[in-house]
């Protein structure tokens, strides 16, 4: 036998080795049922090495294509045809090995403004080292999760974009977003896995340790964290805040009034004056006109006479006026430090950083329900920070910023946060958050309970939201989504052909497809334990993890998630089967609600059969929608209505370029709310400057919670003048500074618009 060398695919040469072909279909053979005999695999390797004898070199490809010769010409012909599938399967490997690296060379050496994969994720800087790192890992992970973890099944539908798979590099770590409950998680004190932090004892430590929680519970998972009683949460740091303010005014006062002697010692002060003042009876008001206000200063006025006649035998000739300025400065001086607490919070969503350094916390705060005093300071400060913005008066994107509307707490008049609903719309107005969730919407109402904070529909990220739960107490706080797969409903309705038969043979097929796959996704990671998420298990954030030890499994508490299927596109899917979409026709819109309609009672079926919180999604797909018009658009070619734009209508949306009133829009979408019961959101645009006439931005508002809408926003042009940091409506020309829109040596001043997220 000549055969000394054989050429691999890379162009490398390596010697010759029969065991490789013996092993190769041995290996087919084995996938076949054994069919063949040991003496038949030895003699089809001679046959084949018999067929290559005279050569002094050859190459991999044209080995196989004999041993595919040879197995056909034995009349093996099932081991023939998985002996094609193992080499087709590993020619796909290789093709993607290829693409892999590809990525990189791309993550290593592109800017993001060149390439599309350092831009998918608008959260992390890919052209930093970490999100380099970051981006890396999360292709390599993906590209090992599409090759060697995910079945053919679901790859090839994830490939040929019938679905997408969301966060498919985190699939094997962990599930994606949470509700933190602030109250229960800094009870005590709590970990980060990297030092114990004491119970915050002020508004300017709960705000701290407000945005630590987050950017902890981001490193154990990987979509949006959320807080979902932030004004509820606050107002306990209010409250410390204010009693510590009442004792370092007291002392400041009796300093003032008899001299720093008798008072230098803060501690033993603290001590005398705490065991008269009557904190029960003494808290933070916001005005005069409050009675407890009146009764806040008696009790001021009774600590110090105790004082001053008991401990320090003094006169308490002053003690009235002392007390009235006592509890007045202790009152602004709360109102001043919850000011600046809720400042730097702002500031710090927007510019602390998670996942190794490479990207800001996608975070949300919920607010608005609680009625207290604090709670009110909370909300309206908070506020009061979104206005002002960032630094040169940016639009802080972090964290998104959602107002719950309620009757009889703060949506009409004479309701105790009625003033704070105003403010909030005035907000919006110019900086496009707060948005606005509707508690009073009936799906929602259901589970609400006057005073209970857990009882109100918050939202995580920008839509997802939980609140039933079949295994365990229906709230809002401590539980999460785990993940959500999307179809991409055009493509099925393109398929079917204007047959709707056809297309819910189709749709029922995918439907059952998510389901399986995620079923699959959570038997990997319910293997998982505690100390694989130290804040988000260890910690207790998860509900029901607190009973667990580092080495238990989190698969019992997982039974508090939900799990949902998602749809985008269906604008150009009732295109593709009736020739219009729902903001255009009732029939349209009759199916459409049908088809949303179905998932939804597909996904409450799987509840009921399994006892797990399944739920139908109007999934946030913008860079989704994109993916899938691409893929729709390639094969399917140029289809008016359908695939000639560059994103699909995401997920249940009239389409943004469809001409129609707000009231019109706010009457087709608001139905389907009912039905996405893992999350949705209604965009209204409105031209011009809102802030001039909140009036009609408050209508709009109204008219969407009046529509029984469940989660919404109104998108309006902010610009801002990069130079002289003026935010609002800009023309031709910056109303502060003056500047134009024209280059001016190096420096070009653009006109930059908030994105929406249509």
């Amino acid at each position: 036998m000549n055969l000394k060398t054989v050429t691999k695919r890379s162009g490398h040469t390596v010697p010759y080795n029969r065991e490789k072909i013996y092993h190769a279909i041995a290996g087919a053979n084995a996938d076949g049922g054994n069919t063949m005999s040991e003496k038949d695999v030895d003699e089809v390797t001679s046959q084949v090495e018999w067929d290559i004898k005279d050569r002094d070199n050859v190459s991999v490809e044209e080995i196989q294509d004999i041993v595919e010769q040879e197995l056909m010409k034995y009349d093996f012909y099932d081991i023939a045809k998985k002996y094609i599938t193992y080499r087709q399967k590993h020619a796909e490997r290789r093709a993607a090995q290829k693409h892999l690296m590809e990525s990189y060379r791309d993550i290593f050496f592109a800017d993001s403004v060149d390439t599309d994969l350092k831009r998918d994720n608008a959260n992390i800087n890919t052209d930093a080292s970490m999100g380099i790192m970051l981006k890396l890992g999360a292709e390599g992970a993906k590209h090992f999760v599409d090759n060697y973890v995910l079945d053919e099944e679901y790859a090839e539908a994830d490939r040929e974009n019938y679905i997408h798979i969301h966060d498919k590099d985190f699939s094997l770590i962990t599930f994606n977003c949470c509700q933190i409950d602030l109250l229960k998680l800094f009870h005590g004190g709590f970990s980060t896995g990297h030092g114990f932090l004491r119970e915050p004892n002020s508004i300017r430590a709960y705000a701290s340790l407000a945005c630590i929680a987050i950017q902890s519970n981001q490193n154990d998972m990987f979509g949006g964290q959320s807080i979902n009683a932030f004004d509820y949460a606050m107002a306990e740091g209010v409250r410390k805040s204010f009693r510590k303010a009442i004792f370092d005014e007291a002392h400041k006062a009796l300093i003032y009034r008899f001299g720093m002697d008798l008072f230098r010692d803060y501690g033993a002060f603290k001590k005398v004056f705490g065991e008269h003042l009557a904190m029960d009876r003494c808290h933070f008001t916001e005005n005069d006109d409050d009675p407890k206000a009146k009764e806040g200063i008696e009790a001021v006025v009774e600590a110090l006479d105790a004082i001053l006649v008991d401990e320090y035998h003094k006169p308490t000739t002053d003690v009235v006026v002392d007390a009235n300025n006592i509890y007045h400065l202790a009152c602004a001086d709360v109102v001043e430090e919850t000011h600046q607490a809720m400042e730097a919070l702002i500031h710090n969503f927007n510019t602390l950083h998670s996942r190794a350094g490479a990207q800001v916390p996608f975070s949300s705060i919920n607010y608005g329900m609680d009625t207290s005093p604090e709670g009110r300071l909370v909300i309206s400060e908070v506020l009061n920070a979104i206005w002002a913005g960032l630094g040169y008066g940016e639009t802080p994107i972090f964290p998104i910023s959602v107002f719950q509307l309620k009757a009889g707490v703060n949506y009409n008049p004479g309701d105790p946060n009625y003033d704070l609903f105003l403010k909030a719309c005035k907000v919006s107005a110019k900086r496009l958050f707060p948005n606005f969730v509707n508690i009073d919407a009936p799906y929602n109402l259901q589970y609400y309970k006057p005073g209970d904070y857990n009882s109100c529909v918050a939202t995580m990220g920008c839509r997802t939201r939980v609140m039933s739960n079949v295994n365990g107490p229906e709230e809002s706080g401590s539980r999460g989504n785990f993940s959500s797969t999307t179809i991409n409903l055009p493509k099925l309705a393109i398929e079917a052909k204007g047959d709707k038969k056809k297309f819910f043979e189709l749709y029922d097929h995918y439907i059952t497809l998510c389901h399986d796959y995620l079923l699959e996704r959570l038997h990997v990671i319910e293997q998982k334990h505690v100390y694989n998420y130290p804040f988000l298990m260890g910690q207790g954030v998860w509900m029901g993890s607190e009973k667990l030890k580092p080495t238990d499994s989190i698969k019992d508490v997982l039974k508090h998630a939900s799990y949902s299927i998602g749809f985008c596109g269906l604008a150009e899917c009732l295109v593709a089967l009736t020739g219009k979409h729902h903001g255009e026709s009732e029939e349209a819109q009759k199916l459409g609600l049908e088809i949303v309609g179905h998932m939804r009672a597909r996904t409450d079926a799987y509840t009921e059969a399994e006892h797990r919180n399944w739920s139908t999604f109007g999934t946030p797909a913008e860079s989704t929608a994109g993916q899938f018009q691409r893929a729709n658009r390639k094969k399917y070619g140029i289809i008016p209505g359908v695939t000639d734009r560059e994103y699909m209508t995401n997920s249940s949306h009239v389409p943004v370029y469809y001409p129609i009133k707000a009231i019109d829009k706010i009457r087709i979408e608001a139905p389907y709310h009912a039905l996405e019961n893992a999350g949705h959101i209604a965009y209204i645009e409105m031209d011009g400057d809102p802030s001039k006439n909140v009036k009609a931005f408050e209508a709009v508002v109204r008219a969407m919670h009046d529509a029984n809408m469940g989660y919404f926003s109104i998108n309006h042009p902010v610009d801002r003048d990069p130079v002289c940091g003026y935010t609002g409506i800009i023309e031709n020309e910056c109303p502060h500074c003056h500047r134009k829109e024209v280059s001016r040596g190096h420096i070009v001043v653009p006109r930059m618009k908030a994105s929406c997220c249509e």
